[in-house]
C-alpha cells in the first residue's frame, strides 16, 4: 500500500507491510479460515481425532478473530476507495 497523506492510522496499522491487494485478500481469507478453526468443535464432537486436530475448547479465540477480520475488511474497503494500492 502506498502512503497517502490522509491515510488513517487504523488503515496504516492493518496494511503497512502489505504491498498489494492480492496479499490483503489472502490476509482476510486466512483470518476467515482461522476463525473457522477457532470454533470450539471439541464441545460438539466425541471423536478423538477432532480433539487432536482442534485444540481450542472455548470461544475466546473466535471472539477475537471476528473483529480482526472486520478491521482488515474495512481497511481494504478504505484503501480500494482511495486507490492506495501500488
Amino acid at each position: 500500500m502506498k502512503q497517502i497523506d490522509n491515510t488513517p492510522l487504523w488503515v496504516q496499522l492493518a496494511y503497512a507491510s502489505v504491498p498489494s491487494r492480492k496479499m490483503a485478500l489472502w490476509q482476510i481469507a486466512s483470518c476467515i479460515l482461522f476463525s473457522f478453526y477457532c470454533v470450539p468443535w471439541v464441545k460438539w464432537s466425541s471423536n478423538p481425532l477432532v480433539a487432536k486436530l482442534f485444540l481450542l475448547n472455548d470461544w475466546w479465540w473466535f471472539a477475537s478473530m471476528i473483529p480482526l477480520t472486520i478491521w482488515y475488511w474495512l481497511s481494504l474497503q478504505w484503501v480500494d476507495k482511495h486507490d492506495a494500492w501500488e
